[in-house]
């Protein structure tokens, strides 16, 4: 019908008593509809209601049999071979405390996974290796132990289980212990220490993501929407890349635990001085880690004392804990209060797809050199040298061919010779803007002449 209205297309039924041509006709049709839907919705539900009861009952409500079972007469019966595999599988995977590895040893050793053959169909499915979702499907399944899961619940089931409950807690325990440390990334080649503690201005946990670009690895923070989908899709969300963020944050931090007001607050809760002196030494130790943010004590550094963080438009808010970083230095009787929150006033620059941040405020006046900027600025005054020096002058296509690059190239970095002397200033000290990069430099087709024209390709 919404198809019909779209194409002002009216339906008539010859042998019904309704007509949407007339008003008595469309409602006729409407109540027909809404009956019908009623009570397909009434159906799904008691569907729904009779595959829980059954499922709290132990009862196994169809589908794909899990391994070590075959189907018979809408039953599960063991199967002594898959039984065998499972428990191996188990086995393994305690010892080696890693899917990653298990899935490789079981292909080495030439495992596969059972054929199944539907019984309607007679379509087979499975015989292929084992993937990471298949294993963490088998060692999650709590079947083996004789339970059915359904939903969130667990209940006791009707079959025989084939693994004892002290294998199968030890087995979830790492599981779960695995699925913390990826969360946390602690354990990662590339870490994210904000993850799962960085929020969007929409309130939007923001993930981890990364992407690769000449074997160079590139971390950024995203919002849910735009990892679902994109932006040519509708999407929007933010895109943060992860070591500026970082850098951001530990600068604003730094920043804050040097202020001797706020140290003189954090040791005010502290009962003995000796202790007094250990905050203030560790708090100095603190800011020197963070100096570095990019390194592993800096990263497990933020990982540990973050506790929240908040982006908008124009400023970042940290929630910070230095309570989990200090206790082995502080007795356990100790009331003192060392949370703090900053509020760093920001700027967002679009450079492509992500965002650039800038820091303003006392905490931005860190100077930031960006190497492939002066480098390529440093390249362009060299080439020109060799362009127009008059004893031994080369031409664009000799300066390529010993760089093995393109002429084209060389033309179009000679021009940057010629930067307005207050940019090359600032590219020179790291006070750059954040929209100016080497790549759009070299990508720029022609330089204006005028230095207030140059100077306009900051925005």
């Amino acid at each position: 019908m919404a198809i019909f209205d779209a194409a002002e297309a009216s339906f008539v039924s010859v042998t019904q008593a309704f007509n949407t041509t007339t008003s008595m006709g469309r409602l006729t049709l409407n109540v027909l509809l809404s009956f019908a839907q009623f009570e397909r919705e009434v159906t799904a539900e008691r569907i729904r209601d009779k595959i829980a009861a059954s499922k709290q009952k132990g009862m196994w409500m169809g589908g794909v049999p899990p391994l070590r079972y075959r189907a018979e007469n809408r039953k599960l019966v063991i199967n002594p071979e898959e039984a065998d595999l499972v428990r191996h599988i188990f086995q393994r995977y305690l010892d080696l405390g890693s899917v990653r590895l298990l899935q490789a040893e079981l292909a080495k050793q030439g495992y596969k996974t059972p054929v199944r053959t539907a019984q309607r169909t007679g379509r087979q499915s499975g015989g292929c290796l084992f993937s990471k979702g298949k294993l963490y499907w088998v060692l999650s399944n709590p079947i083996l132990i004789g339970c059915v899961r359904h939903r969130d619940q667990v209940y006791d089931g009707q079959d025989e289980p084939i693994l004892d409950r002290k294998t199968w807690d030890h087995a979830q325990a790492i599981l779960a212990a695995n699925r913390r440390c990826h969360a946390n990334r602690s354990k990662a080649q590339n870490p994210s220490p904000l993850a799962s503690k960085l929020f969007d201005p929409e309130g939007q946990r923001m993930r981890p993501v990364h992407a690769k670009k000449g074997g160079k690895r590139y971390r950024y923070y995203t919002s849910p929407g735009l990892i679902d989908s994109s932006r040519e899709a509708g999407a929007s969300g933010w895109r943060v890349p992860g070591a500026q963020i970082e850098g951001a944050l530990a600068e604003a931090i730094r920043h804050h635990l040097s202020d001797p007001a706020t140290r003189s607050t954090l040791i005010a809760g502290i009962n003995q001085q000796t202790q007094a002196g250990s905050l203030l030494t560790i708090i100095g130790r603190t800011v020197e880690e963070l100096h570095d943010p990019a390194s592993p004590d800096g990263q497990n550094l933020l990982r540990r004392i973050i506790r929240r963080v908040d982006l908008t438009e124009d400023r970042l808010n940290a929630k910070v804990d230095l309570a989990e970083a200090l206790a082995d230095s502080l007795s356990r009787d100790n009331d003192a209060d060392l949370t703090f929150e900053i509020i760093t006033p920001i700027r967002l620059d679009r450079r492509g797809a992500a965002l650039q941040m800038v820091l303003l405020g006392a905490a931005g006046d860190k100077a930031s050199p960006d190497p492939n900027l002066i480098q390529t600025v440093v390249d362009t005054r060299r080439r020109l040298a060799i362009y127009t020096d008059r004893a031994n002058p080369m031409t664009t296509s000799e300066i390529a061919a010993t760089e093995s690059i393109d002429a084209a190239d060389i033309s179009q970095s000679l021009q940057l010779a010629f930067l307005a002397p207050d940019l090359i200033e600032a590219i020179l000290d790291g006070r750059q803007p954040t929209s100016l990069s080497a790549h759009k430099l070299r990508r720029l087709h022609t330089l204006p002449l005028l230095w207030e024209d140059q100077r306009a390709l900051r925005a």
